[in-house]
């Protein structure tokens, strides 16, 4: 693995947060320690024992999965290959910090056997309608906190600890999202152990295939020069995967549905681009940022629209729908616009290990 980050990193502005995601509603400059517990990451060993046994679907019938976020579907919907029918609850391209989950959201949850959810305060408005929905013998299953442990969870500029809320995106960093689908394998298995050996089966060809592009980053990486691997972006999605790459977040900055930044915000963070010589800032063609852009202008760096971070590329069915297709498109991204060499990521492989035939909404 690559050099970490420093313990403290540079925090530019995150501007006009949710107060449901424990942000503060103005935007402030400052530092972020990543706890050093990260160190070394690796999925706990419990993670594949998680879940409670259960003798499996009716006769005749399939399990039935929910889940949140586009990324925690695709990943889940590989390890279910076609044993299970699995359905998202969140459109792709919505808020999931603030969404609110329609009627019909709760009739899938009443039919669930399992619910996957991010946890760690992603998604609490549809976590808690699945608590009060999900069937009794159901079970619900937070990824994140059976990832991480309190003493690995970042508090940022974003999600500061005052807050109570930490950063949940860990699927930004490959060995924290290949430990999603170990876990979701071990829940799977024991919730329809007829199947048990087919769900661990493809859990173990989702990590390889995470690993192998994890990998694959850290070559092109190596190829940035350790100056320009910085980040201000659109949204503070990426305080894990800047831990376990040695990147640093400079800072994020998410205006769609909330108060811009005052001009001497803005004024700010361009000075701090313009000092920090970074070669491109990124936006999301998800989010428009009218704000971003201007920074980009003024500070003199390329302003860069198409990262996202869980509306995955393209539409349902399509090749590239799909977590590692929405980790690789990223990551090209990243590294071509800081002035790397995206070879290695190019010819990495992100066809589905199994047929996604789960439900996306839109």
């Amino acid at each position: 693995m690559l050099g970490r980050l420093a313990p403290v990193i540079a925090a530019g502005l995150a501007a006009a947060a949710l107060a449901g995601c424990g942000r503060s509603s103005a935007a402030a400059a400052g530092t972020y320690t990543v706890p050093k517990a990260l160190d070394g990451y690796a999925c706990p060993a419990a993670a594949g024992q998680v879940g409670a046994s259960r003798p499996g679907p009716h006769e005749g019938g399939r399990l039935q999965v929910a889940t949140t976020v586009a990324p925690i579907t695709s990943i889940v919907a590989e390890v279910a290959g076609d044993r299970a029918d699995v359905r998202g609850a969140i459109p792709e391209g919505t808020d999931s910090h603030t969404f609110e989950p329609k009627p019909s959201v709760a009739e899938t949850f009443s039919r669930a056997d399992v619910v996957f959810v991010n946890g760690l305060h992603l998604e609490d408005p549809t976590r808690t309608l699945a608590t009060r929905n999900i069937p009794k013998e159901g079970q619900v299953v937070d990824l994140g906190d059976h990832t991480i442990t309190p003493a690995q969870q970042i508090y940022d500029f974003s999600f500061p600890r005052a807050g109570a809320k930490p950063n949940p995106h860990l699927w930004t960093n490959p060995p924290m999202a290949a430990c999603y689908a170990v876990i979701a394998g071990s829940v799977l298995a024991k919730a329809d152990p007829a199947n048990a050996s087919y769900y661990e089966g493809n859990a173990h060809a989702v990590t390889a295939r995470i690993d192998d592009l994890d990998h694959r980053f850290q070559t092109a990486s190596a190829t940035v020069a350790p100056a320009h691997r910085k980040l201000l972006t659109y949204h503070d999605a990426y305080a894990y995967f800047a831990a376990h790459y040695g990147w640093t977040v400079i800072g994020a900055i998410q205006v769609s549905s909330f108060e811009d930044p005052t001009p001497k915000e803005v004024a700010r963070l361009i000075a701090q681009v313009k000092r920090e010589k970074v070669p491109a800032i990124f936006g999301s063609e998800v989010f428009p940022s009218t704000v971003l852009a201007q920074i980009g202008t003024e500070a003199g760096v390329r302003y860069v629209d198409t990262l996202r971070d869980d509306d995955l590329p393209g539409r349902p069915g399509d090749a590239d729908h799909s977590y590692l297709g929405l980790m690789k498109a990223d990551y090209v991204t990243m590294i071509s616009s800081l002035g790397g060499d995206t070879t290695a990521l190019r010819t990495f492989d992100a066809a589905d290990v199994t047929p996604d035939k789960a439900d996306y909404p839109q």
